[in-house]
């Protein structure tokens, strides 16, 4: 049984971890309760999805956006499920291989996550402070009944808060709240080098909360296999 499935019980988890991202970071709170109200009133009324109308049983494969992917792809299509992050979603369609739900913030390929709504894909759109033009410009052209709104802040139905931060560990915990009975990893890279200094501390997050999602699960993600012990998991 999934451990997030109370919205409120999970964001009082959550929220130690939010308050220290946005310390971390310098973000400010109210951006991130504005983006969330602005994706609130493009979406209530017309049917967004909640987390429990989304099933995702059996083995899940999180794919993250990283270019190890179009290598993994196998690992992928072994799957009993695909869950996408962010890009991560059009290199599998590219290979012909379905996509069960996307997780986006609509900094990358929208027009993938469009397409998807419109053939009845479950696409968890994230509301944060830097994309409340994104959300104002692309979920309009969504259909609605597809998407799953979300926020890293305080949940205000319909909009939910699963847990997470980065695109990639967002999609790894709705997908323990969907009632994956294992998680796998492809195309994840926490050390890349091509990467700007922001977003390989995002990726430090990534890793963090991932540990954190593997501890409450009583499971061993692969993909953080030989580097446990260098986790900072305090916040």
């Amino acid at each position: 049984m999934s451990l997030y499935r109370i919205v409120a019980m999970q964001y009082e988890e959550w929220n130690p971890a939010y308050e220290t991202i946005l310390s971390e970071f310098g973000y400010g709170r109210a951006a991130d309760e504005q983006a969330r109200d602005r994706l609130t009133t493009l979406v209530d009324g017309h049917g967004p999805l909640a987390v429990d109308d989304i099933d995702l049983p059996g083995t899940v494969v999180v794919c993250g956006a990283a270019p190890a992917l179009s290598s993994q792809l196998d690992r992928v299509r072994r799957a009993d499920r695909v869950v996408a992050a962010s890009s991560a979603a059009s290199v599998c369609l590219e290979a012909g291989i379905a996509v069960d739900c996307m997780v986006t913030d609509l900094d990358k390929t929208p027009e993938t996550a469009r397409r998807l709504s419109e053939r009845g894909v479950p696409v968890a759109v994230h509301a944060h402070g830097d994309n409340i033009e994104a959300i104002a410009e692309h979920v309009p052209t969504f259909e609605i009944g597809s998407i799953l709104p979300t926020t890293q802040a305080a949940p205000s139905p319909p909009v939910v808060n699963p847990g997470g931060f980065t695109d990639g560990d967002r999609a790894a915990f709705l997908a323990d709240c969907c009632g994956a009975d294992r998680l796998v990893f492809a195309g994840w890279d926490f050390d890349d080098p091509t990467v700007t200094p922001e977003k390989a501390e995002k990726l430090r997050w990534a890793e963090r909360l991932l540990r954190w999602l593997e501890e409450r699960r009583g499971e061993r993600f692969g993909v953080l296999d030989g580097r446990r012990s260098e986790i900072d998991r305090q916040w």
